[in-house]
């Protein structure tokens, strides 16, 4: 398993090869992750601890959706998204491979317009 620290918490790498990828991501209470939308990558979420607040665009506009442990949310490629944790949480995410491929529009940890970690 491979950890990449975030400013947000970390990202453990359970799983990466030519057709998916498979993180368990730590979010630490009162953090955020970056406003961001993906080119390619289309990503399933799926709460295991906690409640993350996420923020999705659907139908054009921005929404806020809490997510309880055992609900799951689908991403598809360039919809805009953002997820915050009130207090700590672990979710599953499961995505096509491009780990890479993140346009980052606003960010707290100032990597906005990076793909930096």
């Amino acid at each position: 398993m491979r950890v990449v620290p975030k400013p947000w918490g970390r990202e453990e790498i359970f799983a990466e090869n030519e057709r998916y990828a498979g993180k368990l991501l730590h979010l630490s209470a009162g953090h955020s992750l970056s406003l961001q939308y993906h080119e390619r990558k289309d990503e399933t979420l799926y709460v295991l601890e906690g409640e993350v607040v996420l923020l999705v665009e659907e139908d054009g506009q921005m929404r806020e959706r809490r997510l309880q442990p055992g609900e799951s949310y689908r991403i598809r490629p360039r919809v805009k998204h953002r997820m915050r944790a009130d207090r700590p949480c672990v979710l599953v995410e499961v995505s096509s491979p491009e780990l890479d491929d993140v346009v980052r529009l606003e960010d707290l940890y100032g990597r906005e317009g990076t793909t930096a970690p």
